[in-house]
């Protein structure tokens, strides 16, 4: 299962938006890396490695959801929650044919043809499962997925300059409070002095 990348820029102070763009653009691109050879029944860990990628991909989908457009939002999400189910439709198996062959290994070999029959029958749901995810890939058109999840991302970026002008620029305080701060500063002052000007008069 590869690692996932850091998202290059980002900072506590990132605008909202500008972090949902960035995020997005890096899971998306997780995802279409990871559907290479994810139909290769012999690469079991590919799948693995792509149903992580959906899950991240779809979290961070919910995180930001409020920074993309409403309709195309629920559809990139309802396709990355279809191509999650399909990938844990070949995901089971794999997994079942893994402890079989561990579970086999420490056997008697008298009881190795009945481990076989077990494990044929799995390797039947696995190529089921294999059909299954190959249908979805061919509906979804992974590199489609991914344009469709880059435009997600320019209508967040979008967002992020009026983002920034309404919050006040990134790493300090908006300018509102700034104003705010400097007013309540001068009337402590000035308070201050009167507090002790009265204090000398008496």
């Amino acid at each position: 299962m590869a690692k996932a990348q850091p998202i290059p820029g980002l900072r506590a102070d990132t605008p909202y938006a500008a972090a949902a763009a960035a995020t997005v653009r890096v899971r998306a691109a997780e995802l279409a890396a990871a559907a290479e050879g994810v139909l290769d029944t012999d690469r079991a860990a590919r799948v693995h490695g792509m149903r992580v990628a959906t899950r991240r991909l779809r979290a961070v989908l919910e995180i930001y959801a409020p920074c993309f457009p409403a309709d195309d939002f629920r559809a990139a999400l309802r396709d990355v929650k279809r191509l999650a189910d399909a990938l844990g439709a070949r995901r089971d198996p794999d997994v079942q044919l893994e402890g079989l062959e561990r579970f086999a290994a420490a056997l008697p070999a008298a009881d190795g043809p009945g481990v076989r029959a077990f494990a044929d029958a799995v390797r039947a749901d696995q190529r089921a499962g294999n059909a299954v995810l190959a249908e979805t890939l061919a509906h979804l058109d992974v590199d489609g997925l991914r344009a469709r999840l880059d435009a997600l991302a320019d209508a967040a970026q979008a967002r992020a300059p009026a983002e920034r002008d309404a919050e006040g620029a990134p790493g300090g305080p908006p300018a509102a409070a700034d104003d705010d701060a400097a007013t309540a500063a001068d009337t402590a002052t000035d308070d201050d002095a009167a507090a002790a000007g009265d204090g000398a008069a008496a």
